[in-house]
């Protein structure tokens, strides 16, 4: 009996000595998170003006706004969108349904996961070799094709594993009532998924939001308004990076201005991908 309460005396000594080092751990990890996110939130609000919308990045010592760098972080974003996420859940239903239990599906998760974990620089200098020093400049195109790269296993892994959570009994009544395997992947797999695949495309979107080194290799920047991806083109990130290495205060104030909108619009992704996958558990 006696060795027995020692044994729990122990275990509860263990327990409480585990827990305190784990919430010392997140304590730190959250301090450092609230002042980073309060700097910026200090220093980006009072850069925030009508003119950050409606004015082009200034040249050195002058004063403007962001309007290029907006709209071609969107355009080359929308970009690796529509080049990496339909590729990213096809991938994903491949894996799921037509590869499962194949030696071949888990080589392509094992490189799947390889590619996740890939530093973006190395992506952004892959797509720099391929699409950039061919033609000879940089542009919109190639940096879509980088955030595509970037974006595309976050994709194929979420799609992958929300299919593969969908109950084998939809697949068999399905496949009992005739359809073939296509129409019950696009009818039935596809539609039961479907929250948790939006998840993963907004999760990606989120990480890409933010990316800087696949850009300098492929978009560059561009202190002019242009619409065309074939040329270089202005975008947050790179902007930010550019203006905060900057001897300029008006530079400084709009790098904060920038960084503070990257941040609103990763946190309202990440804030909604979470909301949507809480709705479908």
């Amino acid at each position: 009996m006696s060795a027995s309460r020692a044994l729990h005396r122990r275990r509860h000594v263990v327990n409480v000595i585990g827990l305190g080092l784990a919430t010392l751990a997140t304590l730190f990890g959250l301090i450092w998170l609230v002042w980073i996110l309060g700097t910026t939130l200090y220093n980006g609000v009072s850069a925030i003006s009508p003119h950050l919308f409606t004015q082009m990045t200034p040249p050195p010592g002058d004063s403007g706004g962001l309007l290029n760098a907006i709209v071609g972080s969107a355009i080359i974003i929308a970009l690796g969108i529509v080049l990496g996420a339909p590729v990213g859940v096809m991938a994903g239903t491949f894996l799921a349904e037509y590869a499962h239990g194949r030696a071949f599906a888990e080589i392509v998760r094992f490189l799947n996961d390889i590619l996740l974990s890939a530093p973006s620089i190395i992506i952004g200098l892959f797509v720099y070799t391929l699409a950039v020093r061919p033609v000879g400049h940089f542009s919109g195109w190639a940096g879509g094709v980088a955030l595509a790269v970037v974006l595309l296993p976050v994709v194929v892994r979420t799609s992958d594993e929300t299919m593969r959570l969908v109950p084998s009994a939809l697949r068999e009544a399905a496949l009992a009532l005739g359809a073939p395997k296509w129409r019950m992947v696009a009818q039935v797999i596809w539609p039961a998924a479907r929250t948790g695949i939006v998840t993963g495309i907004l999760l990606g979107i989120a990480r890409i939001s933010g990316e800087t080194a696949p850009l300098l290799f492929t978009a560059l920047n561009n202190q002019y308004w242009t619409a065309n991806p074939a040329n270089p083109m202005a975008n947050i990130p790179v902007v930010i990076f550019q203006f905060a290495l900057s001897p300029y205060d008006q530079w400084h104030q709009l790098a904060w201005a920038g960084a503070l909108l990257m941040t609103v619009v990763v946190l309202v992704l990440s804030v909604g991908a979470r909301a949507a996958l809480r709705r479908r558990s």
